[in-house]
């Protein structure tokens, strides 16, 4: 992007859009900014939907900001910008209206910057609580030059009158349809994530769904979705301990049957398709044949590959909490956390977070899973039902979303004395409520009837 001579800028742009694809164009909007040789995004927001202002008669924006590093001086910035919406085929109707693409300098440095065709910080941030919350997200603790006595963009936040945006904190594109988890809306459902293991070794349906026989696979995946499944999580290689791996090639044939099954169904068609695997060369296959997100239990660390494809092909991906490798997670070493179970999950997640941003994922295509059950022992996986609503509010990850998956895992059996895993439904309907209360967005399960139930009744009680 730059020589020796060039001097990196760091500066902060609004995005926002409230025609057509509102997403795909914001979308598009950051691809053509890292596709600038002098323009790099280094880090997003999660999307917020908000309410307009000024000019009320008009559809809810989807809004978010961006980090960007550039060599341009401001004015420079401006005008690619600008080119940049005219690109995408902004047509400006009146000021404050309607526009399917919007992009503003808000900060540039430390500069203050007062002409007719740009002033910054922008004159109106402080306002408009669509841009301090964005914002919040990246660099809550900056401290904008603006007013006789400038205080931090999340002290700014705080003094707003104004109600709370909806947050739409990770979206996932279905073709015409648009899959949203709104993390921060305490009123959302939870959705049913359905385990869909087409392994002839997972540890308590191995075998069941083979990708070789395809009527008895159509029928499981009508099945989930018709008692409640909003997103089916597709598995072709067991991450149960100890278990024997198999090779990409074999993981890939037994996932793409399941994709093309549940994107022939009609009943499919409101369906997130999620994979199960820790391969870049698995998820790039599965991306291609129709699948939107990369579930990873080792969020990225598997396979050094895995983050730049995802940021490549622009999926939305589950970061999971592990330490070591299937075979070696449940080892005293990997289980051990001096400094706080919490704060370690807590950090140990941002740091993947950092990974992910610096890979080209975008923080609205980012999901958390505290990783029950990989590196944790029975005691800790109940201090995270415990306190999931400590990992939802730790800085730098508040409003991300979360999914846990807990079902029919080791230590229920454990506790309750059900060996049978197929039989610890109980035991999972109770994890599956605390996962409610904690605030997670998801949850992973085998027993689609019975935890939608479960979840219908928890979210009656907790997010009314």
């Amino acid at each position: 992007m730059s020589t020796k001579m060039d001097t990196i800028r760091t500066a902060y742009i609004a995005l926002g859009s409230n025609v057509g694809d509102r997403l795909d164009m914001i979308e598009k909007a950051c691809l053509a900014l890292d596709q600038d040789p002098d323009i790099k995004v280094t880090r997003t927001s999660s999307l917020y939907e908000t309410e307009p202002m000024y000019v009320e008669d008009q559809a809810r924006f989807l809004n978010g900001a961006c980090e960007i590093q550039t060599i341009l001086e401001p004015m420079t910035l401006l005008d690619r910008l600008q080119a940049i919406e005219n690109e995408l085929g902004r047509v400006k109707l009146i000021d404050k209206g309607p526009r399917s693409i919007d992009l503003d300098i808000l900060l540039y440095e430390d500069q203050v910057i007062d002409t007719e065709r740009l002033k910054v910080p922008h004159i109106l941030m402080l306002e408009r609580e669509f841009v301090l919350r964005p914002l919040c997200d990246i660099i809550p603790d900056t401290i904008p030059s603006i007013g006789q006595t400038p205080v931090s963009l999340s002290q700014s936040l705080r003094r707003l009158s104004a109600s709370p945006s909806t947050p739409i904190s990770t979206t996932t594109s279905m073709g015409e349809n648009t899959f949203s988890i709104r993390a921060l809306e305490h009123t959302r459902p939870t959705h049913i994530m359905s385990i869909l293991n087409t392994t002839p070794d997972s540890f308590s349906d191995g075998g069941l769904n083979s990708p070789t026989d395809e009527t008895a696979l159509r029928k499981t995946i009508s099945s989930h979705i018709r008692r409640g499944a909003t997103i089916i999580d597709i598995g072709g290689q067991s991450s149960r301990p100890n278990a024997a791996d198999v090779t990409a090639e074999e993981e890939i044939q037994r996932v793409l049957p399941a994709i093309k099954i549940i994107r022939s169904l009609p009943e499919g068609s409101n369906t997130c398709i999620s994979v199960d695997t820790y391969r870049a060369t698995v998820a790039e296959e599965a991306i291609k044949a129709g699948a939107h997100i990369i579930n990873d239990i080792s969020g990225g660390l598997l396979d050094a590959d895995m983050l730049p494809t995802v940021g490549r092909l622009g999926c939305t991906v589950c970061l999971m909490h592990m330490r070591g490798t299937p075979a070696t997670m449940t080892s005293a070493e990997n289980c051990s956390y001096p400094d706080g179970l919490i704060p370690t999950i807590a950090n140990e997640l941002l740091d993947r977070v950092r990974a992910a941003e610096a890979a080209g994922i975008r923080r609205w295509r980012i999901i958390l899973d505290p990783g029950i059950g990989f590196a944790k022992t029975t005691e800790q996986n109940l201090e995270i039902l415990r306190r999931m609503s400590d990992l939802r509010s730790w800085p730098g990850l508040v409003g991300l979303p979360w999914l846990l998956g807990s079902s029919r895992k080791g230590f229920i059996g454990k506790i309750t004395g059900v060996v049978d895993a197929k039989e610890r439904t109980w035991g999972t309907a109770a994890t599956v409520t605390a996962a409610v209360q904690g605030g997670a967005d998801m949850v992973r399960v085998h027993d689609v009837d019975e935890m939608a139930k479960v979840t219908k009744m928890s979210d009656a009680i907790w997010r009314r």
